[in-house]
């Protein structure tokens, strides 16, 4: 391990940027990365595992020869090491495709164990995959009531949820975060509600987790899922499902996997090097903890991905108020969510009065990556009075930037606005 680059306690960007191989990339250079929550850049130890894999042992997993037990055995170590970070068993994390073909997938389980007047709670914060599946319900008789945001601040009021829930309800699906609005949703007060109520809560997220890999068994929730794409991983979706719910719930996988808990929401055939490969995320998270914390007594997995989490958050709460301050001092444009940076996660959407794609298109020109349009949370601007249409700017960073990126950031802003 190289000296920590800074002092006791903060994040090392050396030894973090140095674990990322996009910036080393000539095809990169002189950018400021601030497309985050579309996707992270993905860590060395990912990338070596993938290779790794598609070069000695893409074999069927699980079989009598080496090759193909050394490629089952990776792919067990991707789930039991991540699942013990996450503080939750093994057999509860599941792999599939995506976040939105996962939770696609759990509606239909839903459908089929609820009945016609049964009820769900979705919101109007989330992206569309944790909504759109749920509402689709509504066609097979479930009542979908809808937990609305505040037009002014984008901010879900638990107490309208407590209004919402009686004895009919059985589920209710809401972000951790919302990828537009931003604001951190209290998930343990909110899942001990909804379970005080007979309901099942199903988190999202996906626009979490990549400032700090979540401790799942402490938030309570029945159901949590989030994207390895969007985490330094592979384009995998990670679904955790309480063991009683997924119990409860009808497999939706062949039927002699249905006695396999992992596998009972995952009908189509896992790809097995990427699964592999999310070993890689907890390499990462074990060698960031290694690093910056190397005489700390040994706290166990979820102890180190804890640590980490908090590392994560103070370097990018430190970073995000800052540009915070800045776009509050400035009139001709609106943030959506908190303008604390304690209160969210450092994704910033903005309305103005140009289209949020022709923003980005002139960051571009400053060398700055950003994304521009609705990003699938339609209904999230619509019910803030922005058409989804006209969209908005949207500015993510993740541990890995630098205050000289932000700096970049805020003199682009100044030119292009």
């Amino acid at each position: 391990m190289t000296p920590l680059d800074t002092a006791p306690g903060k994040l090392d960007l050396r030894y973090v940027r140095a674990q990322f191989p996009a910036f080393a990339e000539t095809a990169l250079q002189d950018q400021a990365f601030f497309e985050n929550a579309g996707g992270s850049y993905t860590c060395a130890p990912v990338i070596d595992r993938l290779t790794r894999f598609y070069r000695e042992r893409k074999v069927q997993p699980y079989g009598a020869y080496a090759a193909s037990q050394t490629a089952g055995a990776e792919m067990d170590e991707a789930r039991d090491r991540l699942s013990a970070m996450m503080g939750v068993a093994a057999e509860t994390l599941s792999f599939g495709p995506s976040t939105t073909a996962n939770t696609y997938v759990l509606a239909q389980a839903f459908g089929e164990m609820l009945r016609p007047g049964d009820a769900i709670i979705v919101t109007d914060q989330d992206h569309e995959a944790n909504s759109g599946p749920w509402r689709r319900l509504a066609a097979r008789g479930i009542e979908i009531r809808e937990w609305r945001l505040d037009p002014a601040t984008g901010h879900l009021d638990p107490d309208a949820l407590s209004a919402l829930l009686d004895e009919r309800v059985k589920l209710v699906a809401f972000p951790h975060c919302s990828n537009v609005v931003g604001e951190v949703n209290p998930v343990a007060e909110l899942c001990t509600m909804i379970r005080s109520a007979g309901a099942y809560s199903c988190v999202d997220g996906v626009s979490y987790a990549p400032h700090g890999l979540p401790d799942v068994g402490a938030l309570g929730a029945d159901i949590y899922l989030f994207s390895a794409y969007k985490t330094y991983g592979p384009h995998q979706g990670l679904m955790v499902i309480r063991p009683e719910l997924a119990e409860a719930l009808p497999s939706q996988a062949h039927y002699f996997n249905a006695d396999v808990p992992y596998k009972r929401f995952t009908p189509a055939g896992p790809d097995h090097a990427q699964i592999a490969a999310c070993a890689g995320m907890a390499d990462y998270l074990d060698g960031l903890y290694a690093i910056h914390f190397p005489d700390a007594p040994e706290p166990g997995p979820a102890g180190r991905a804890a640590a980490v989490h908090d590392l994560m958050r103070t370097h990018e709460t430190a970073l995000l108020q800052p540009l915070l301050d800045y776009l509050a001092g400035r009139n001709d444009l609106r943030l959506l969510g908190p303008s604390s940076a304690e209160a969210r996660a450092p994704t910033v959407a903005l309305a103005h009065a140009r289209p949020g794609a022709d923003l980005a298109r002139a960051l571009a020109g400053h060398g700055v990556m950003a994304g521009g349009g609705s990003f699938y949370a339609d209904r999230a601007l619509a019910a803030q009075g922005i058409d989804p249409a006209h969209g908005v700017l949207r500015l993510s960073f993740v541990h890995y930037t630098t205050r000289a990126e932000l700096d970049r950031l805020i003199n682009a802003l100044d030119q292009v606005l």
